[in-house]
């Protein structure tokens, strides 16, 4: 748990110059610096380990009793394990192969003398740190320095103190440059509001198609070059509408919280590359995306943004909360658009945790999951013919990752129940054994080796996917801390909001009872009833 006075005083010694950019920008995943010898040896010792414990523990897994669990959870693993390697190759491909001609090519109409004819910054912010502001500014005027581009800041805002200290360090660090500051003061509350100003304002300027729009958060830090390796990339392909860029997280709170969100990152930065291989990508974060100006001054684009919502069986119309950049991309899919990730464009986001870490990590996973559910049903009812199948199978496998990664764990309980602490150790070793390789595929987008990878990852598969099994039959439930601790559907005390909230309690019971009577099925433990037994139970 971090502190009030803790926050500052660490905000205090952040520095911009302390953010170091990678030295080869397009050695990305930071190349073979992060494997140390000690590294090494680590890793050695704990695959001796994981022998020891193959060598010594009682082999109980294929006792008759446990025989056809062991062999569910191996198809699971086969399957999941086979997917994750699907991606991991195509990841391969899209680094090794595909990307560097792009950037060759994009940095050829770079050298060339191509520039485009504005940068738009949509930025929002609420109630930001003044160091954290004061840094994400410093980005962006050096980017703007460096490119040559002029560049307007759009400032979506809902408070005077975030615009006095960004107007404040604009008068002091950028003046002479091509740089303007167009303040929009949102008269309703929540960053869809903000974003959705901005976009009318700019669709009543000088704004052009061509133009590129930068949507950032105001808690992200530019790299250097970040804008201008994405910016040729728009010229190279005049169909693209999209780009989306890697991330690094700077945590301010519990190294375990740190440790976790640079795990997330890892996974995000396989999964980019292995979307973006089919001219596709699952989300244009927030955080930072560029955009082609030509869909973000239509009317549709602007209203889908603003007002996002979702016609529910149970829930009724509600309108979305957070997740604006599912919306943007959910437009883009659907428009058949050309998506990218551009992944030596590189941003820090500062993730400053003030309380309860745990606590930190259910609100992500909720705010997280809830926004894939409430868009992930929509994008596959488009199907196959609007996107690439492998893109729509993708989504897909969203819907079912979170139920065939609750299996496992209930199959190792039951055969524990059966054959004793034996099975559950077997079941721990192949815990340790399984995500410790999932994780040196990790370790290749990570810019450091971290060893208590395999039980984060693991946690984080358990904790998401129970996550969203709860989420799933509550997606009107929304709450967003990050903007004024924003909430919807929270609060109903009415007698439909009553009634809603316990057909929801025995939606989630009813399936969570499926999923254990049929994982129990499939794995031998409960046979299925004869027809004689369902005569005498009717009392035929």
């Amino acid at each position: 748990m971090v502190s009030v006075s803790e926050t500052k005083v660490a905000l205090e010694n952040v520095k911009y110059h302390t953010i170091k950019s990678i030295d080869d920008p397009t050695d990305w995943r930071g190349g073979r610096h992060k494997w140390t010898f000690l590294v090494w040896l680590k890793l050695s010792v704990y695959f001796a380990c994981c022998l020891i414990g193959v060598l010594t523990v009682p082999n109980v897994i294929w006792d008759i009793e446990t025989r056809q669990i062991t062999f569910v959870i191996g198809a699971l693993g086969i399957w999941r394990y086979g997917w994750w390697f699907t991606h991991a190759v195509r990841a391969y491909i899209y680094g090794k192969f595909v990307y560097p001609r792009m950037r060759r090519e994009g940095q050829n109409i770079w050298e060339s003398g191509w520039r485009p004819r504005h940068l738009h910054f949509m930025m929002t912010t609420y109630k930001e740190h003044r160091k954290i502001t004061e840094m994400v500014v410093r980005s962006i005027i050096r980017e703007i320095a460096d490119s040559g581009v002029s560049g307007t800041i759009w400032l979506g805002s809902s408070d005077r103190y975030d615009e006095d200290i960004i107007q404040n360090f604009l008068a002091r660090e950028a003046a002479g440059l091509d740089l303007t500051l167009r303040i929009i003061r949102q008269n309703v509350s929540g960053k869809r509001a903000a974003i959705g100003l901005v976009l009318r304002a700019m669709s009543r300027s000088s704004v052009q198609d061509d133009d590129l729009v930068i949507f950032m958060d105001g808690d992200f830090i530019l790299d250097k070059g970040a804008i201008s390796r994405c910016m040729p990339l728009f010229k190279l392909y005049p169909d693209l509408q999209a780009c989306t860029t890697d991330e690094e997280v700077i945590c301010i709170g519990p190294r375990w919280v740190e440790n976790w969100l640079k795990m997330r990152f890892s996974q995000r930065r396989l999964a980019m590359q292995s979307h973006a291989l089919s001219r596709r990508v699952l989300t244009l974060t927030g955080r930072m995306s560029v955009f082609r100006a030509r869909h973000l001054l239509q009317y549709e684009f602007i209203r889908l943004l603003e007002a996002d919502h979702l016609s529910h069986w149970l829930w009724g119309d509600f309108r979305f909360l957070s997740g604006d950049d599912k919306s943007t991309w959910y437009y883009m899919l659907k428009s058949g658009a050309h998506m990218r990730y551009v992944p030596d464009a590189l941003g820090y986001t500062v993730e400053v945790i003030e309380g309860s870490g745990l606590d930190r990590m259910v609100q992500n996973f909720r705010r997280w999951s809830g926004n894939m559910l409430r868009n992930g049903a929509r994008a596959i009812a488009l199907g196959p013919r609007r996107m690439p199948l492998f893109i729509w199978w993708c989504l897909v496998d969203q819907r079912l990752s979170m139920w065939t990664m609750l299996v496992s764990p209930v199959l190792a309980l039951c055969a524990t129940f059966i054959k004793g602490f034996a099975y559950l150790l077997s079941y721990i070793l192949f815990i340790a054994i399984s995500r410790m390789l999932l994780s040196l595929f990790l370790f290749g987008y990570s810019r450091r080796v971290i060893m208590h990878y395999p039980w984060i990852l693991y946690f984080n598969q358990l904790i998401n996917a129970a996550v969203k099994v709860y989420c799933i039959f509550r997606l009107s439930k929304q709450r967003w801390s990050n903007r004024g601790n924003q909430s919807a559907g929270l609060d109903g005390g009415s007698l439909l909001e009553v009634y809603r909230d316990n057909m929801a309690n025995w939606c989630t019971f009813v399936s969570v009872v499926l999923l254990f009577i049929v994982t129990l099925h499939y794995s031998g433990l409960i046979p299925v009833p004869s027809q004689e037994i369902l005569r005498s139970v009717a009392g035929f």
